[in-house]
Formats: C-alpha cells, sequence, structure tokens
C-alpha cells in the first residue's frame, strides 16, 4: 500500500470516517489474479517465440504456436483460478455449516471453545466473560469467530468468476505483446525477436513496479526482479529450442 501523510492518515480515523468505512462490506482484491496472469502469459508467449527462434522456425511457425499458447494457457489458467476461488469458497462453506451444526448441538462446548480461545489470548475475569456472552449471543458472529479463531479461514474470498475473468484477461492482454511483431512481415526474422525480446522485457519490467505500488515496495528492484525472471524462463525456452534443433538437425 501506498505511504499517506500523518494528516490524511489522522482524517481516516475520525469516528464518523470510521464508522462510515466499517458500514461497507470488505472487498476482494484481485491485484494477485492480475499480476499472476500478466507475468505468466508473456512469460509463456515469449517462452514460445523464443523456443521456436532458437530453434530456427519461421516467423509464421512462430506466430501460430505463440497464438495457440496464448488462447489455450490463458484458458487453462484462468478456469485453475475460478476452481480454485471456487474450492475455497465450498470449503469455506462447508466448515460454516459444521460450525453452525455444532453451535445447534452442543452450544456449551463451542462457548468453552471461545472461552479457551480469548484466554489463550491473555483475556481473563470479567473481561473474558464479556466477550464470551457478546460472541455467543450472535450466532453469524460466533461462527465467523470459529472459522477466523479454530480454523484460520478468511472471511472474505475473491469472486471466483471475477479471479478467472481477471487472471485470463491479464494473461491475453499482456502476452499478445511479444507476438506483435511477427504480424509484420516486411521484417526479417531477427528483427522481429529483438522487438520481441524488447517489447517482453518491457512488459515484465512495468509489471514489477506496478507490483510495487500496490505493495509499497522498491519500484526498481521489483520491476528488475520480474525482468529477471521472465528473460530467466525466455532464455531456458531459447537454449532448449537450440540445443534440439542441432541434436535432430533441423535446418
Amino acid at each position: 500500500m501506498k505511504k499517506i501523510s500523518h494528516a490524511a492518515l489522522e482524517s481516516e480515523h475520525r469516528p464518523e470516517a470510521i464508522a462510515e468505512r466499517l458500514k461497507r462490506p470488505p472487498q476482494s482484491q484481485n491485484i494477485s489474479d492480475a499480476v499472476l496472469g500478466g507475468i505468466d502469459g508473456c512469460v509463456t508467449t515469449f517462452a514460445v517465440v523464443s523456443g521456436a527462434f532458437g530453434a530456427g522456425f519461421s516467423p509464421a511457425v512462430a506466430l501460430i504456436l505463440g497464438l495457440a499458447n496464448l488462447i489455450a494457457d490463458g484458458f487453462s489458467m484462468a478456469v485453475s483460478n475460478y476452481e480454485a476461488s471456487k474450492t475455497q469458497h465450498d470449503f469455506t462453506a462447508d466448515i460454516r455449516r459444521s460450525e453452525g451444526e455444532h453451535i445447534d448441538r452442543i452450544p456449551e462446548g463451542e462457548r468453552e471453545e471461545i472461552r479457551q480461545i480469548f484466554q489463550k489470548k491473555g483475556f481473563a475475569g470479567e473481561t473474558l466473560n464479556s466477550i464470551v456472552e457478546t460472541i455467543c449471543q450472535d450466532r453469524e458472529l460466533w461462527i465467523d469467530t470459529m472459522l477466523t479463531e479454530e480454523h484460520g479461514i478468511q472471511i472474505t474470498h475473491p469472486n471466483p468468476i471475477k479471479a478467472g475473468v481477471v487472471t485470463f484477461l491479464a494473461f491475453i492482454s499482456v502476452g499478445s505483446i511479444p507476438l506483435l511483431p511477427f504480424l509484420v512481415p516486411s521484417l526479417e526474422m531477427v528483427h522481429q525477436f529483438i522487438i520481441s525480446a524488447i517489447l517482453a522485457g518491457m512488459m515484465f519490467f512495468l509489471i514489477g513496479t506496478l507490483k510495487s505500488l500496490f505493495l509499497n515496495k522498491p519500484m526498481l528492484r521489483s520491476g528488475l526482479s520480474t525482468l529477471l525472471t521472465g528473460g530467466t524462463a525466455a532464455g531456458l525456452a531459447y537454449l532448449t529450442g537450440y540445443i534440439l534443433r542441432e541434436i535432430m538437425g533441423i535446418g
């Protein structure tokens, strides 16, 4: 998160500002989905381009392989992210139902769990009793507390459909950039590859710097780290294609 001034921080923590903010339900964030999709999309397509160039394939082959992988891998990654998010939702719902059933069947046992949970946090005496009574008189709060404190489960999760869509769009939009030079047939293959490498490097660095804005990390370090990751993947793909070309005698 970005750092804000002391005055702005004080303004955000006035009683009326806090009350207004807490009225709104927690919003799930899809920053990680966008970053993951963008990085993986660029790595995937440029790795295919690098492998094709290393193997000595024509620009048309590099473009076809790149586009095919872009669509297929983007869809696969989006579905995987959707399924992962949905599984977490289903797991949380199952634990919630289980805890609700326990509260209905053995309320005193569940009340004792609440007591021991907050006792371990250092509460005792009337303060502990007050906490237990306050939580246990609200069934939903009781269940939420058991989920977070006993099972370590977050109450809010990303929307599975939104997570999948964000991942797919980021994958396609960023992953298509390294393929753009291969849409210009007048360029020679080596020039297409060099421009593709420059564009891919720019995307890796840009994603890293944008990520740093949300995480309050040094922009240059984050950009270079992401660039190094993508460049390493592309280098391995190129090396693999080159070695296989030499072994198989592809001309």
